[in-house]
């Protein structure tokens, strides 16, 4: 059986979706449009009796989340590659090119893993035929049919126009164009919006690397001759970092002459600013669109977006507005500036402020925590632990804490003394002392943690064990 290899690209920040998608926590992870991440989304679209186990490049921080969020919709054989270091899609499509050089005839499906696509049905028939133009060696984009002169996407220009979804030849690709020249291609009729959704045979862009970037092929080729499988992940070697940080486009779709596109003409969008997410809601007849604990009262063209449960947001009288309201972090702004939300991100960096890049909830392999209240000497935070979760054996110089199981059973390790802290039960960590926090059941565990000291900060931590292998 012909089967099709996803790739899937899981990097970025998605900072235009400020303030919840951050650096620590982004787009891809989050439930923006529904129970499920864009990310597993993705994954249960490309899965099914066509297509193969996926192979996911994603960073560092990430490779847990990766992880958990795969196996929470029961994908467990993920192939997880772990970048050292962020360098663009050539040199990822490239690495995951390298890592199935032993089938040079299989074909590899790169997609990006926080696009919404709104006709699966279709989206994947626009797949099965740009498999076959691949399995010819054709390197295919799947394009998007314009509904509008948008000036956010770059385009394929098309040698004619066709209703088909046939594979058709690409004359060119076109940057991102101004207000006018997006008018004029979206009347010729042959311009597609570059969704970046790639279909080829491994040997044929192994092939147009070598042609066209051949200087990429070395550190990539270093990187996974260098890499260690680490917990179930596949982390790459640091000659990765040597890689040029180039975009696929550049380094090898622009300068091929074998390039098709499939057109696609169902709902798709990459969610790169709030007035996507705004259209992806499907804004009721006043071009109101509401999410979480939200309100809107004579509104007309607006979001409100509310991310806490407790924290109902209102809108009264507005036009053309975004209001996205989070626990440490509210973001009111008009729909057209939308764009420019990375502009906020870029300010908040240079005042030093921690909403810039940090969620307020943490995740981390054994589970998360979030600060409730934070002063001068305390600090109390909510802490969740997974089933079989295991925070590492530590100590901290400058603090003492005190937990309080609020839900399910703790396995306290405090010095040489181990014992069990059941629901409303608690226990107290001096300074200094080695203690450890375990979740031996099959529910959440949740406890408080209250601590108080002269320095707070997470870095006043000495890791003695860790079985999630952090330094």
């Amino acid at each position: 059986m012909n089967m099709i290899f996803p790739v899937i690209l899981c990097g970025g920040s998605g900072s235009r979706l400020w303030p919840v998608s951050r650096r620590s926590y982004p787009k891809q992870f989050s439930r923006l449009l529904g129970a499920e991440s864009l990310y597993q989304a993705t994954l249960r679209r490309l899965s099914g009796a066509d297509f193969a186990a996926p192979m996911v490049l994603t960073g560092g921080d990430f490779r847990f989340l990766a992880t958990d969020q795969a196996t929470a919709i029961g994908l467990w054989d993920a192939d997880i590659l772990v970048e050292p270091v962020g360098r663009n899609t050539a040199p990822a499509v490239l690495t995951a090119a390298l890592r199935r050089a032993d089938d040079p005839d299989a074909v590899l499906l790169i997609a990006a893993s926080d696009h919404v696509i709104g006709d699966d049905d279709g989206f994947l028939a626009a797949v099965r035929a740009g498999a076959e133009a691949a399995r010819g060696g054709q390197l295919v984009c799947i394009g998007i049919r314009p509904t509008r002169p948008e000036t956010g996407y770059g385009y394929l220009e098309l040698d004619t126009a066709s209703a088909t979804g046939a594979a058709q030849k690409v004359r060119r690709f076109c940057e991102k164009p101004d207000q006018a020249t997006a008018e004029a291609f979206l009347a010729a009729g042959n311009y597609l919006w570059n969704a970046s959704v790639f279909l080829f045979r491994v040997r044929d862009i192994l092939a147009a690397f070598d042609a066209h970037s051949p200087g990429l092929r070395a550190p990539c080729q270093a990187a996974l001759e260098a890499g260690t499988t680490d917990l179930g992940f596949f982390r790459l070697g640091e000659a990765y970092a040597q890689a040029e940080d180039i975009s696929l486009d550049y380094a090898v779709m622009e300068h091929s002459d074998a390039i098709t596109a499939v057109p696609y003409g169902g709902g798709w969008s990459d969610l790169g600013s709030w007035d996507a997410l705004w259209e992806a809601l499907d804004p009721d007849a006043d071009g109101v669109a509401l999410s979480g604990s939200a309100t809107a009262i004579d509104c007309q063209r607006t979001l409100l977006r509310s991310e806490e449960d407790n924290l109902h947001l209102v809108g009264l009288g507005l036009k053309n507005i975004v209001a996205v309201a989070m626990r440490d972090a509210v973001l009111v702004a008009d729909m057209d500036a939308s764009q420019r939300v990375r502009e906020v991100v870029d300010l908040l960096k240079l005042q030093k402020a921690a909403q810039a890049e940090d969620f307020p909830r943490f995740h981390r392999p054994w589970g998360w925590y979030e600060t409730l209240c934070l002063a001068a000497r305390f600090q109390v935070k909510r802490i969740m632990v997974k089933p079989g979760g295991v925070l590492s054996l530590q100590s901290h110089l400058h603090r003492a804490e005190h937990w309080v199981v609020v839900a399910g059973t703790a396995r306290v390790t405090v010095a040489e003394e181990v014992k069990m802290v059941s629901e409303n039960q608690s226990v107290y960590i001096p300074l200094g002392a080695r203690h450890r926090l375990e979740n031996p059941g099959k529910v959440d565990m949740y406890l408080i943690e209250v601590q108080t000291g002269a320095y707070l900060g997470e870095d006043d931590i000495t890791r003695y064990e860790d079985i999630y292998a952090r330094t």
